[in-house]
């Protein structure tokens, strides 16, 4: 089994970075092998919905996206991470959300159903709510089982060493860790004892104005 941790910030080993390594560091305790994956900082374009990825099956932007997208098929479950940037998730973590999200639907790809996913959110001092709300909205939409913790998905600190003090944080991020190791232990014990995944509908869309 395998978490892909998706590291939002634009700095590789700051505070987003210390926090999901508490948690990479947990999962494999757990038997459950954590990988890292940066969208780096180089400038992303936000979707544009130019709808290209139906045919191409990836997005028409070839970057860090399509690095992910590549990768996220083989992955059991998926962790995103982000700092906060004026009361909201970061704008790079952003566009690298809706493209790859957005990308996966419309090419069929299918990389995220019913895996379980979760949000993590660092920040100096206020925001983390709006911004954990926001990133957990991609999951949903997504047919994403959501793991929790104890309390939000969490840490402060103005830098690595702040989050290291930040102790509750830190033990909600192991709490984090252990909930989704348990859940994909879970779904692969139901898998193995035929449980058969959910009746699949088509889609209905229903526009409000006529």
């Amino acid at each position: 089994m395998k978490v892909m941790l998706v590291n939002g910030s634009p700095h590789e080993k700051g505070c987003t970075y210390t926090a999901l390594m508490e948690v990479a560091d947990t999962l494999e305790v757990e038997g459950v092998n954590a990988d890292f994956f940066w969208i780096g900082n180089k400038p992303l374009s936000g979707c544009i919905a130019c709808k290209s990825c139906v045919e191409k099956k990836k997005c028409v932007f070839n970057d860090s996206v399509n690095d992910f997208l590549d990768l996220a098929k083989d992955a059991d479950g998926f962790i995103f991470g982000s700092p906060v940037h004026y009361a909201a998730a970061g704008g790079a973590i952003t566009s690298f959300m809706d493209r790859a999200f957005y990308a996966d639907l419309l090419a069929g790809r299918q990389s995220f159903y019913l895996k379980p996913a979760a949000a993590v959110v660092s920040a100096r001092r206020a925001g983390t709510t709006a911004t954990f709300d926001q990133l957990n909205k991609y999951f949903t939409i997504s047919e994403m089982p959501v793991v929790s913790s104890r309390y939000w998905n969490m840490v402060h600190g103005a830098t690595s060493e702040d989050v290291k003090q930040d102790l509750e944080g830190l033990q909600t991020m192991r709490i984090l860790a252990r909930n989704m190791a348990w859940f994909l232990k879970c779904k692969e014990a139901g898998m193995k004892a035929g449980v058969p995944f959910p009746k699949r509908e088509e889609n209905i869309f229903t526009n409000f104005i006529r």
